[in-house]
């Protein structure tokens, strides 16, 4: 009987310590079963989700407003108003959650501090993520590419497919997916073929020292220049440029347009042959004169022996 009542005793004195201890805001057990500390809870409750609704309303309404304006203008890009559309919404999110914290009570100022250190320490542990949203952020803001342009980064030559903070991803010249992080995007160099309206193409079309110049001129102007994507501004050049061991060198340069360049460029090569074919212009190829000390010897054996030299 003895060991029940200590046993009893224990029990009231834990429930007693238990009823009068500081568990909320300054407030024990007892204060906080008051019906003033009820009503006053719940309705920090129902403000809390109140605050919550309207700040993913908010935040909703305002990163869609953003989104749209870029689809809404075609100057502008899309991909850096879908950045600015989720930062704006996650900006309006942690203020929330700052007023939701502060109609319980807490002291906000070190929560931040909290959230700053391990901020920090998370930063430290990451680096190399990091460094890739720092250059995604740089791309998306300074746009040395975009969506649909077609480069050349990192020794990868395809279209851009998509930006995010972390990758860029490209669709090389055998539609074969290459993902490459932003951190190689933004410290190499970019060739971006797309960013200028006009490009210029640059031919070598060699011709033979027997052939009248001016007529193989007037062959190769007419034939590229007879091509509708041709522009005749900026002017274009056409002139001999070398004097090479088997053949004369004209140097040709046109003008067109960025999204023909590459079509343009081979087409032109094969017209230009069969134009010079068309004049009978020859059109010469490297060749070699043996000669043989001991005529005697015949030609195929002097062919071996200079082979094997």
């Amino acid at each position: 009987m003895e060991n029940l009542e200590v046993v009893a005793d224990e029990a009231t004195n834990w429930v007693t310590s238990l009823w009068s201890k500081d568990i909320y805001n300054g407030k024990s057990l007892s204060d906080l079963m008051t019906l003033e500390t009820i009503l006053s809870i719940t309705g920090s409750i129902l403000g809390a989700m109140l605050i919550v609704a309207l700040g993913l309303t908010v935040s909703g309404l305002i990163g869609r407003r953003i989104r749209r304006l870029g689809e809404k203008h075609k100057r502008l890009d899309d991909t850096l108003f879908n950045f600015l559309s989720n930062i704006a919404r996650y900006a309006v999110l942690a203020f929330t959650a700052l007023f939701v914290l502060n109609t319980f009570g807490v002291q906000t100022t070190s929560v931040v501090a909290v959230i700053g250190a391990a901020g920090l320490a998370i930063g430290l542990a990451l680096q190399g993520t990091l460094s890739n949203v720092a250059a995604g952020v740089m791309i998306i803001l300074f746009r040395p590419l975009k969506i649909g342009d077609f480069v050349t980064v990192n020794g990868v030559m395809g279209t851009v497919k998509n930006i995010t903070l972390n990758y860029t991803e490209l669709a090389d010249l055998g539609n074969v997916q290459v993902v490459v992080p932003n951190s190689e995007v933004w410290g190499n160099t970019i060739r971006n073929y797309s960013s200028y309206k006009l490009r210029r193409a640059e031919w070598t079309f060699g011709v033979g020292y027997g052939v009248n110049l001016a007529e193989a001129e007037n062959v190769i102007r007419d034939t590229i220049m007879g091509d509708e994507r041709s522009l005749t501004d900026p002017e274009p050049f056409i002139q001999v440029n070398n004097l090479g061991s088997s053949s004369v060198d004209f140097l040709v340069r046109v003008w067109c347009d960025s999204d023909v360049y590459f079509q343009y460029q081979a087409d032109m090569k094969r017209k230009v042959k069969e134009a010079l074919d068309d004049a009978d212009i020859n059109i010469p190829f490297p060749t070699r004169t043996l000669v043989h000390e001991n005529s005697a010897v015949p030609v195929e054996d002097a062919v071996k022996a200079i082979a094997a030299e």
